[in-house]
């Protein structure tokens, strides 16, 4: 989830001391481009280790006085060192701890052990609870790596030995990088891949980065020329390296439960012991007041929420699926069958064999990275990279888009299946702040004036993951992506609620429309904002884009579930019983549950129109035969209640006043009878 990156250099006269800044600089910018919300640095010399972290962007640390103070300082102080010149930095994608708690960012500091951690430690509340002697100082889930650590050490195991033991215990995908106890060198490791390394030709410098990418742009930027046609080379899953500074020859160890290879390599030193860290800028240690209980109900609904069940259930619906009357452009025959039952072509899967010759040309013998998998942490996309790596056999690269409303229980999702499969993954974040401050201001626009129509503004900041899927594709040399989109999941009342009539259409991709359709949405939108002038604001930009993403680039894509069936009893029963994959207190359902919109949108739908995205999936499933009638109303019919949990937390998250909106919404003029 976050970039991790390091260098280590030998006293040497190729490297010049104030070098450092700029390889830093470049470092950080790469990985910004991943992920935005904290940075950090570390940096060794014989004297001290000095933590400088900052709960902001790197571009604005870097620019900062106190930074430039900081770095300068380290480098006069090392313009003539005889020791090794060690830096190890972090940007962050917030996942567990507030990065306003200065202890929360990284590098993270525990007893005397400095780390950074690329990734989520899914488990680290049980792994509190099972070692009851450890005690806890702070939120983020690195700091129970660190606790165990120290509990081996104390016990006389060696470095390797102990983060070998601490890490067999940890489950998700996590890349580290630990000084060593006596500051004599590094431990990286990995039980995911996403951790890779390159050493300069005279086993002077050492470099290594989170992703490939990240790492190849900054040998490039490199002028020494020692790193001329290094081979950068990729931590595999479940193992690790040691780099002592003397020498930096890595050194290989196993995470694998069999044996603990090197455990002998590291004994423990005690000379020097990490008690002299220096934590700069502590008055960042911001206080802050404990996050709000989300409460399960908002018993002040519960009559608008049984009138509007009652009154949904008095509809007329097709008598073959489950629309209702109040569908956009619905209209039933002398049967009572709709119009959309009536043109629905069954979706004519192209079948296992067809998938198999489609990835057959991008298999690779070499280990490489044969197929980009794009991964919400949603059901679909984590069965689908599932099959890709262990039916399909391909070695895939899971990458997701993070716009700021993936929630925390699908960041955990994805963890989980990146880590127990050996799945390398790569999250670009945009800037979170900034992303979910344009969804307060489309939300709070929306409530002035409720339609249906401009209901998707809500999510139109990420429409963008098409762009970034093409981008990174190109960077990782990658020859196919494969989509988990779910046919079923189609939602063309969306684009219904604006005028437009798909009624009868069969696109070829998942996410298209016509021209004229896109015209007349376009003209729709803009008639929209002309009467509610409040859509005018700085998120207008990020629409336009997402609007430009969404339908007007290329998508060289393939969608697995084209070709293989969708089931979902199966899609359920892997992820439950293989994964321990976490579902949401607050529905039954596993769907939609890692977005975080999901639950607002669909109560509106559901309130204003008597049906929502839960309708359409079931009406699909019974044209497909893979449901009846009366089991499809009563799955949608249980996951159309108000999801009160998930709602809440979208309101406080993106920041709008929660009960208010939920009058707003029960106000809005209905589709249908009600009292």
């Amino acid at each position: 989830m976050c970039g991790i990156f390091g260098l280590i250099a030998k006293p040497d006269p190729s490297f010049e001391i104030t070098q450092l800044h700029t390889l830093v600089k470049t470092l950080f910018t790469l990985s910004e481009f991943r992920r935005k919300d904290s940075a950090g640095l570390v940096l060794v010399d014989d004297a001290q280790i000095q933590v400088f972290k900052r709960p902001q962007r790197a571009r604005h640390m870097l620019r900062s006085a106190q930074y430039k103070a900081f770095i300068e300082a380290y480098e006069r102080r090392n313009h003539h060192t005889t020791q090794p010149v060690v830096v190890m930095g972090h940007a962050r994608m917030v996942t567990n701890g507030q990065k306003e708690f200065h202890s929360n960012n990284q590098p993270v500091i525990k007893d005397g052990l400095v780390c950074i951690h690329n990734g989520i430690i899914v488990n680290d509340q049980a792994l509190w609870l099972q070692h009851p002697t450890l005690i806890r100082q702070y939120e983020v889930d690195t700091e129970v790596l660190l606790a165990l650590i120290r509990e081996h050490l104390r016990q006389g195991k060696s470095v390797t030995e102990a983060l070998i033991q601490s890490m067999r215990l940890t489950r998700g995908a996590n890349s580290v990088a630990l000084l060593l106890d006596d500051r004599d060198g590094l431990v990286l490791a990995t039980t995911n891949g996403s951790l890779y390394f390159a050493a300069a030709n005279d086993q002077s410098k050492l470099l290594f980065a989170s992703e490939e990418y990240i790492l190849r742009q900054a040998l490039l930027a490199q002028t020494s020329g020692v790193f001329q046609n290094a081979p950068v080379q990729q931590i595999q899953p479940c193992t690790g390296y040691v780099v002592r500074f003397d020498d930096l020859v890595p050194q290989p160890f196993s995470l694998g439960a069999n044996q603990i290879p090197f455990a002998e390599v590291l004994p423990l030193r005690s000379a020097r012991r990490i008690e002299d860290v220096i934590q700069t800028d502590t008055r960042f240690a911001l206080s802050q007041t404990p996050e709000k209980s989300l409460t399960p109900r908002y018993e002040a609904n519960d009559d608008v929420v049984t009138r509007v069940n009652a009154a949904v259930t008095e509809l007329r619906r097709c008598t073959r699926c489950i629309l209702p009357e109040t569908f956009p452009f619905i209209e039933f025959d002398e049967h009572g069958v709709c119009n959309y039952c009536r043109t629905y072509k069954p979706i004519p899967f192209k079948g296992v064999d067809a998938l198999r010759a489609l990835v057959a040309p991008h298999r690779k013998a070499n280990g490489r990275p044969e197929v980009l998998v794009p991964f919400s942490g949603g059901r679909d996309s984590s069965y689908g990279i599932h099959y890709i790596k262990n039916v399909l056999g391909l070695m895939p690269v899971a990458y997701t888009y993070d716009w700021g409303m993936v929630t925390d229980l699908a960041r955990r999702n994805i963890s989980r299946m990146c880590g127990q499969l050996g799945i390398e993954h790569i999250l670009i974040s945009a800037d979170i702040k900034t992303k979910r401050e344009n969804v307060r201001k489309n939300v709070l626009a929306w409530l002035r004036q409720p339609t249906l129509g401009t209901i998707p503004l809500f999510m139109a900041g990420d429409k963008q993951f098409f762009y970034y899927s093409n981008l990174l594709r190109k960077q990782m040399n990658i020859g196919i992506t494969l989509y988990s989109m779910n046919p079923l999941e189609r939602t063309d009342f969306k684009v219904g609620f604006c005028g437009i009539n798909e009624v009868g259409r069969k696109q070829e991709k998942h996410y298209a429309l016509a021209l004229q359709d896109r015209l007349k949405m376009m003209s729709y939108y803009g008639w929209q904002f002309v009467t509610n002038p409040a859509y005018i604001n700085r998120s207008l930009v990020d629409s336009f884009s997402a609007f430009l993403s969404y339908y007007m680039i290329q998508k060289d894509y393939h969608i697995l579930y084209d070709y293989l069936r969708w089931d979902e009893p199966t899609v359920n029963a892997t992820l439950l019983n293989e994964y321990d994959w976490e579902t949401s207190p607050d529905t039954p359902s596993t769907w939609r549950i890692g977005d975080g919109t999901a639950a607002f949108y669909n109560y509106i739908y559901y309130t204003a129109a008597g049906f929502s995205e839960n309708d359409t999936l079931r009406s699909n499933q019974i044209r497909e035969g893979m449901l009846d009638r009366a089991t499809a109303f009563e799955l949608a019919h249980r996951d159309n209640q108000p999801r009160y949990e998930s709602m809440r937390w979208y309101a406080e998250t993106i920041g709008f006043d929660f009960t208010a909106a939920i009058r707003t919404i029960n106000a809005m003029p209905k589709r249908y009878p009600f009292s």
